[in-house]
């Protein structure tokens, strides 16, 4: 090995790259791992078609009185949950997940839209839900508020997302509640049910998100030959 000679004096920036070795090694390896991460991440595949909605939705409408039909939702993907403003029991929970979510989607320019379904439309009128919606920071042009007539409701909820909806009970508090699912359903955008979610742990926000981007990302590599040949909607 050579030996450098007794007069040698290392320049400069040696001696500061030597100075703050573990410190240049720390920050490259984060950034290797930045870079390798989106590779090594394991990415679920799209989840298969479990069932479709029905066709026709009723006389459904959303917190801005327009009409929210199959034709409304077409070529879009998207994720329904289930409320009611006067809700004492788990809305509030349903609703707080339902903005993270829409949070992530906004934040990682996800094109998944969301839809809360009211259970109590009596109450619950166009103008009532766009108030529910501003009071609790869900002004969101990809996210709907959906009410209009119960049978309606009922049909579409029981009968097309096959969960089901209770009658009106009285807590003990004097206050009244409606038993209807917490979970969170996913629908392509031919209006297929993609599956269900919970929304009381992380992991089930973690998978919805994440089922959610394959499923559009399936939606985005579909090649426009797929609609000529008039083969959306199919299932």
């Amino acid at each position: 090995m050579a030996v450098p000679p007794p007069d040698y004096h290392p320049p400069p920036w040696l001696e500061w790259v030597r100075a703050r070795i573990w410190y240049l090694s720390f920050a490259l390896g984060v950034v290797a791992i930045t870079v390798v991460y989106p590779f090594t991440r394991y990415v679920p595949e799209p989840p298969e078609v479990m069932f479709p909605l029905p066709e026709t939705w009723g006389q459904l409408v959303d917190h801005h009185g327009q009409p929210f039909t199959p034709e409304s939702m077409r070529g879009k993907v998207w994720v329904a949950g289930f409320i009611f403003t006067r809700c004492p029991s788990s809305c509030p929970a349903v609703t707080a997940a339902m903005k993270e979510l829409r949070a992530r989607f906004d934040r990682t320019q996800i094109e998944v839209e969301m839809v809360s379904f009211t259970v109590d439309p009596e109450h619950d009128t166009p103008e009532i839900l766009a108030n529910y919606a501003a009071s609790v920071g869900a002004e969101n042009p990809k996210w709907h508020f959906v009410t209009g007539p119960r049978r309606d409701l009922e049909a579409f909820i029981d009968g097309g997302f096959r969960l089901g909806i209770g009658e009106k009970t009285t807590t003990e508090a004097g206050l009244f509640d409606i038993a209807h699912s917490n979970k969170l359903a996913l629908v392509d955008e031919v209006g297929g049910i993609r599956g269900y979610y919970s929304t009381t742990s992380s992991e089930g926000l973690d998978e919805a998100y994440e089922r959610a981007d394959r499923v559009w990302m399936e939606t985005k590599r579909r090649p426009p030959l797929f609609e000529r040949l008039g083969l959306v909607g199919s299932r």
